[in-house]
């Protein structure tokens, strides 16, 4: 488990690839990699890995199967590419941020930046159907980082944006001040919120299932549409 509070910016070192598998050699900030064991998982853009080797110099070895470098962006990393990084947490430690599995649910993508005073506002857009867990004043991790919602958009086709404010503090711990639009991010959403959307979704569906045809075509004529946590 991993608080979503990043821990610093890694660089990549070193790369290899072979069939199915890509191999990257880390270098850390001084001091992170005090005690990390072979075996131990590191939050790298918010994706899970295991430690498989370490060197002198904070510098760790990960490998990364042929599924997550389809469903990340880790697969287009290069020589000095940087990355947010934190260590697994350990029992008792303060949770900064909110649980997180380390486990990306999908892609996003940046779709506008805004920079008000002393603020960094970043809108992602989201793919259907993934609003349906995302809402405003709720938690989101993005690229690793536990990160509140300030506003939310949906759209009727299920997609939809969010924004989330980083302050000066946010931007100097981690590479968000270095995406520009079109960059693609990684999202895990809240796990309470996903259980909660999920069971009222089949709890209105296991009771008005065959209704909901009909619920939608009587809204659509009066020109509204079903709430998504229900659609």
């Amino acid at each position: 488990m991993f608080t979503g509070i990043v821990q610093g910016v890694a660089q990549v070192a070193a790369l290899s690839d072979r069939p199915g598998l890509r191999s990257f050699t880390l270098q850390f900030p001084p001091g992170f990699c005090q005690g990390l064991e072979i075996g131990a998982s590191v939050a790298s853009d918010g994706v899970c890995l295991t430690v498989v080797a370490l060197h002198e110099g904070d510098r760790a070895d990960f490998d990364v199967m042929q599924q997550s470098l389809n469903l990340t962006t880790l697969g287009a990393l290069q020589l000095g590419s940087r990355i947010n990084v934190e260590r697994a947490a350990k029992d008792g430690a303060e949770i900064g941020g909110h649980p997180l599995s380390g486990h990306v649910d999908f892609m996003a993508t940046v779709q506008a930046i805004r920079q008000p005073e002393n603020n960094h506002v970043i809108r992602i857009g989201v793919p259907a159907p993934w609003m349906r867990y995302i809402f405003a004043k709720g938690y989101i991790a993005v690229n690793g980082a536990s990160l509140t919602v300030a506003e939310a958009g949906r759209e009727r086709d299920g997609s939809g944006w969010f924004e989330v404010w980083l302050i000066p503090e946010t931007l100097r711990m981690t590479t968000f001040g270095e995406k520009g639009v079109g960059a693609p991010l990684h999202i895990e959403i809240e796990r309470q919120t996903q259980v909660l959307v999920d069971t009222v979704r089949a709890a209105v569906d296991e009771r008005l299932g065959p209704l909901l045809p009909h619920l939608e075509q009587w809204l659509a004529e009066k020109g509204q549409v079903l709430p998504e946590l229900l659609g």
